[in-house]
C-alpha cells in the first residue's frame, strides 16, 4: 500500500488538539473519588465477588464430579471466565487480553477463550456513537463524513470502529469511546489498588510493588481513553518507526479526532494469524513476524518508545508484504540506563557471567542496592546455566521468564512496573511468532540487532559491554568477534562504515586505554614469533647449503600455531566484511592518515617498539651473557619469565614470554 500524500488534516496535531494533563491517571484522586462513594465501591465490590464466587463453585462441583481434567469441563470454566470478564466491563477485559498473552499462567483452554477477548465484544448502540461524535467534533457524521457504515465493524475493551469515507474520498477508520467509561474504570482501579495494598501489607510472600503494578497499567488504561493521545502516540511511533522499509503507520486525522472520537486512516489488511490468507497473497508470515521482532528491539532499545498492546488483531499483513502497526493506546516508555541494561544483561548471559548479570537486576531495580547477592549468583548459574545449552539463541523468550519465575520468588526480587510491560510485549509478540513458526526462536532472531548495536552504539555501557564480550583473562576472542559481525550484517540498517570508524574512535581515544595494551601485546607477540622463526628458518637453510645439521635453537621453541590461528581469523574477518551488503574496501582508505595523525597511535608504535627491544633484551641476557657463565656440565635451559634483572632494565613479565 503506498503511503499516502500528507495533508494538514494528516501532519502533526494543532496546539489547540493538546489536552490539559488533567485526564492523566492520578492515583489519589482516583481514592479520594472511592472515599466520596463507599456505597458504590461496596456495591461493585459485591458485584465482582459474586461474579468470581459463582465461578469457583462452578470449578468445585466439576471437582466433586472428577471433571477437572475433563476437556470439556475446562472449556465451558474457560468460557465462564471469559463471560465474567466481559460482563465486569472495560478493566476486566483488558486484565483477560493481559492473561490470554500469558500461557506460563494460564491454561491451553483457558488461553483459547480468552484470546476471544482481544477483538469479539458486544458493541453498544450505535445511536449513542453518534451521539459522541456530534458531542466531540462539533458537527452530527453525516455532515463530516461522505458515508459511515451504520454498524460498527469491529468492538474493543474500550470503544468500537466504524469505516468511513471523507468528503475529501479517503477511506478512514473512526473509533468511538464507550459510555460511562472514565467512571466505570475509577471505580475499578480504586478497588484493585485496595486489593494490592492489602496483599502487599499480609501477605509476606508478595514481595512485588503490586500497588505500582496496579498504577502502572491504569496510567495505560487512562492513556487509551483519551483518543488525542492515542493519536499523538501514533504519530510519535511513525517519527520512530516508520521509516523502517517493511513497517508501516496509519495516518492522523486531525481535523476529526477529540478525546471520545479518533480518525485515521484505514487499512486493508490480514491479521497475522490467519496464515492461509497471507499465503495466497505471496507474502511470507514467518519474514513479517521477524520485522516485528526487529521494530520491538529497536522500540525497546534504541527509542525507549514501546507497543505494549501488540496482539494479532493489532498487526496487519498488507497486500504489499509491509508490517501495520494499529491501536496505540497502549504504549510505554523506558529510560536510557534500562535500554543500557537490558542489552549488558544479554552480554552477560551469552559471557555466562552471573556475577554481573547479578549486579545487572540491581542497576534495573529488579533488586535494591543493599541485597546480598551472594546465594542469588549461584541460583543464576544453576538456572541460566542449565537452560542456555548449546546457545542463548535457542532459548525462547518465554523459557527465559520460566526460568527466572522460580528465582523471583525465592529471592527478594521485586518486579518493576515497566517490565511487566515489557514482559507483557515479548511474550505477546513470541506466542505470535510461535503461532507462524512452532520453531521460530525471539532471540535468534534478535541477536543480530543486538550485534549491530554492540558495533555501533558510542555509549559507555555499550563499549564496555563489547569489551567484555570481546576480550577475557586478558585474551581476545576473536570468534566472539566473528560472531557479531556474521550477524550485524544482517541486521536492518547496519552501516559497516560507521562501525568501523566509530571503532576507530574508540580504539584510539582516551576510553580505549585498555584495548590499546592488549593490541600492542597481540602485535609484539605476534611480530617478535614471526622474526624468531623466520630467522631460525634462514639458518636451517644456510646450514643445509653448507652440509651442516640443524641447530637447534637455544631459546624457547616458538609455537607458532597461535598466530597461523590469528591470521586465519583476521582472514576469516575480512572475508565476513567482504559478505557484508554494501561493502566497499575504499573507505579505510582516509582512516589510515587519521590513524596515523592520532597522538595515541604514537604511543602505541612507542609501546609496540619497547615491548620488542624488552624481548630482544631478554634473549640476549639469556642466550648470550647468562649463558657463557654457565658450567659446561649444566646445559640447563633458563626460563626468561624468571630471569632476575638489574633495576636498569624495564622488562614485563607478560612480555617475556
Amino acid at each position: 500500500m503506498p503511503e499516502q500524500t500528507q495533508t494538514p488534516e494528516t501532519t502533526t496535531s494543532p496546539v489547540t488538539m493538546v489536552d490539559s494533563e488533567d485526564w492523566r491517571y492520578n492515583p489519589e484522586k482516583v481514592d479520594k473519588l472511592a472515599k466520596e462513594k463507599p456505597f458504590a465501591v461496596f456495591g461493585r465490590l459485591s458485584t465482582i465477588v459474586t461474579s468470581f464466587v459463582g465461578l469457583a463453585i462452578h470449578v468445585w462441583w466439576d471437582s466433586f464430579r472428577g471433571k477437572t481434567k475433563s476437556p470439556q469441563a475446562q472449556k465451558s470454566q474457560a468460557n465462564h471466565l471469559k463471560q465474567i470478564l466481559t460482563d465486569l466491563g472495560p478493566t476486566y477485559i483488558k486484565i483477560g487480553q493481559a492473561l490470554s498473552t500469558r500461557p506460563d499462567l494460564v491454561p491451553p483452554t483457558y488461553l483459547a477463550e480468552l484470546t476471544d477477548l482481544q477483538d469479539q465484544l458486544p458493541s453498544f448502540p450505535t445511536a449513542i456513537a453518534f451521539k459522541f461524535i456530534e458531542e466531540e467534533l462539533g458537527r452530527p457524521p453525516e455532515e463530516i463524513y461522505a458515508e459511515i457504515s451504520p454498524e460498527p465493524l469491529a468492538a474493543a475493551s474500550l470503544g468500537q470502529v466504524y469505516q468511513a469515507r471523507l468528503k475529501t474520498g479517503e477511506k478512514v477508520a473512526v473509533k468511538v469511546q464507550r459510555p460511562d467509561l472514565e467512571n466505570r474504570i475509577n471505580l475499578d482501579i480504586a478497588i484493585m489498588r485496595k486489593i494490592a495494598r492489602w496483599l502487599q501489607t499480609n501477605v509476606k510472600r508478595v514481595r512485588s510493588d503490586l500497588i505500582g503494578i496496579t498504577d502502572e497499567f491504569a496510567g495505560r488504561i487512562f492513556e487509551e481513553m483519551n483518543y488525542s493521545q492515542e493519536g499523538r502516540n501514533a504519530e510519535r511511533f511513525k517519527k520512530y518507526y516508520g521509516g523502517m522499509e517493511e513497517i508501516y503507520v496509519p495516518s492522523i486525522y486531525w481535523d476529526y479526532t477529540g478525546r471520545r472520537v479518533l480518525t485515521m486512516e484505514w487499512l486493508d489488511g490480514i491479521k497475522l494469524t490467519n496464515l492461509k490468507e497471507i499465503a495466497a497473497l505471496g507474502i511470507d508470515a514467518t519474514h513479517l513476524v521477524e520485522v516485528g521482532v526487529e521494530c520491538s528491539l529497536r522500540q525497546l532499545l534504541e527509542h525507549g518508545f514501546f507497543h505494549a498492546d501488540p496482539h494479532p488483531g493489532n498487526l496487519l499483513a498488507l497486500e504489499d508484504g509491509r508490517l501495520a502497526y494499529l491501536d496505540f493506546g497502549m504504549m510505554s516508555t523506558i529510560k536510557p540506563y534500562q535500554r543500557y541494561g537490558l542489552i549488558e544483561a544479554v552480554v552477560h548471559l551469552v559471557n555466562r557471567d552471573f556475577d554481573s548479570l547479578a549486579h545487572d537486576y540491581v542497576k534495573l531495580d529488579f533488586l535494591t542496592p543493599d541485597t546480598d547477592l551472594t546465594p542469588i549468583i549461584p541460583a543464576l548459574s544453576t538456572v541460566f546455566g542449565n537452560a542456555l545449552g548449546a546457545s542463548v539463541a535457542e532459548l525462547n523468550f518465554k523459557s527465559i521468564t520460566d526460568q527466572m519465575s522460580g528465582i523471583m520468588y525465592e529471592f527478594p526480587f521485586q518486579v518493576p512496573a515497566y517490565y511487566a510491560l515489557i514482559i507483557r510485549s515479548m511474550v505477546t509478540l513470541e506466542g505470535i511468532a510461535i503461532g507462524v513458526d512452532p520453531e521460530f526462536k525471539v532471540l535468534s532472531k534478535a541477536y543480530p540487532y543486538v550485534a549491530k548495536r554492540l558495533l555501533t552504539d558510542e555509549s559507555e555501557e555499550l563499549r564496555n559491554s563489547l569489551k567484555d564480550l570481546l576480550f577475557k583473562d586478558g585474551s581476545f576472542r576473536w570468534n566472539r568477534l566473528e560472531n557479531l559481525l556474521q550477524n550485524a550484517k544482517t541486521s536492518q540498517d547496519y552501516d559497516l562504515e560507521g562501525a568501523v570508524n566509530q571503532a576507530v574512535d574508540y580504539i584510539f581515544s582516551e576510553r580505549g586505554d585498555y584495548i590499546r595494551e592488549q593490541l600492542a601485546s597481540e602485535i609484539v607477540q605476534s611480530v617478535d614469533a614471526f622474526g624468531l622463526n623466520t630467522l631460525q628458518n634462514f639458518t636451517n637453510l644456510v646450514q643445509q647449503r653448507f652440509g651442516q645439521k640443524d641447530t637447534p635453537a637455544r631459546s624457547k621453541t616458538v609455537n607458532v600455531k597461535d598466530n597461523a590461528a590469528n591470521l586465519e581469523h583476521i582472514q576469516t574477518i575480512w572475508q565476513i566484511l567482504q559478505d557484508t551488503p554494501n561493502f566497499d574496501p575504499t573507505f579505510l582508505l582516509p582512516l589510515v592518515p587519521r590513524v596515523l595523525m592520532k597522538r595515541e597511535t604514537q604511543q602505541l608504535g612507542q609501546k609496540i617498539a619497547e615491548g620488542l627491544l624488552q624481548k630482544v633484551a631478554a634473549r640476549f641476557i639469556r642466550n648470550v651473557l647468562l649463558a657463557d657463565n654457565k658450567p659446561a656440565t649444566e646445559p640447563k635451559t633458563v626460563n626468561a619469565d624468571v630471569i632476575r634483572y638489574p633495576s636498569t632494565i624495564s622488562a614485563p613479565k607478560a612480555a617475556l614470554r
